[in-house]
């Protein structure tokens, strides 16, 4: 089956999500820097009740709303086998929390690959749902993001837990 893809409206922005055989391959912000230049990937646009767009839609009405912090989608990114490690570690990063890059190097057994993970991190292909976000300067500043640092703080915003009133005063 051929791809197809629909246009979502988002609080970042318009979020285009490509599907094919049944799977996501992209969602991609409208200002994304790596945003695929061939026409072909995204093919014709889909009807958005056809899965799984329609589960798309919802699920990320729902995290803008606040009120999923798991995505459950069909994936399937395409990248060499480096990126899709890297990849896989992104969506191990739980809501609500950071890593740095050299966290994820570490995991993957060097922490001399932080350059490389944020490369590959920068070219995630299915932004929000494979949380590349999550991932900070070691020193815990936002660097790096591809739809742009104020659509990093946004989501890390929006997945950012509640302030414990526990023992306040007022």
């Amino acid at each position: 089956m051929s791809p197809r893809h629909i246009v979502l409206p988002s609080p970042i922005g318009e979020l285009t999500v490509v599907a094919e055989d049944g799977a996501l391959t992209h969602l991609l912000m409208d200002a994304a820097k790596y945003r695929p230049a061939d026409p072909d990937v995204f093919g014709d646009e889909a009807f958005p009740d056809e899965e799984p767009f329609a589960a798309a839609a919802v699920q990320l009405r729902a995290y803008f709303a606040g009120e999923l912090h798991d995505f459950d989608l069909p994936l399937a990114p395409r990248g060499d086998e480096f990126q899709l490690r890297v990849w896989t570690l992104l969506r191990a990063i739980p809501y609500g929390e950071t890593r740095s890059y050299g966290d994820l190097a570490g995991a993957l057994g060097d922490r001399n690959l932080a350059q490389a993970v944020g490369t590959a991190n920068g070219r995630n292909p299915i932004a929000v749902v494979i949380p590349c976000h999550r991932v900070i300067g070691r020193d815990g500043s936002l660097v790096g993001y591809a739809g742009g640092l104020h659509r990093k703080r946004f989501l890390l915003t929006l997945e950012e837990p509640p302030a414990d009133h526990a023992g306040r005063l007022f």
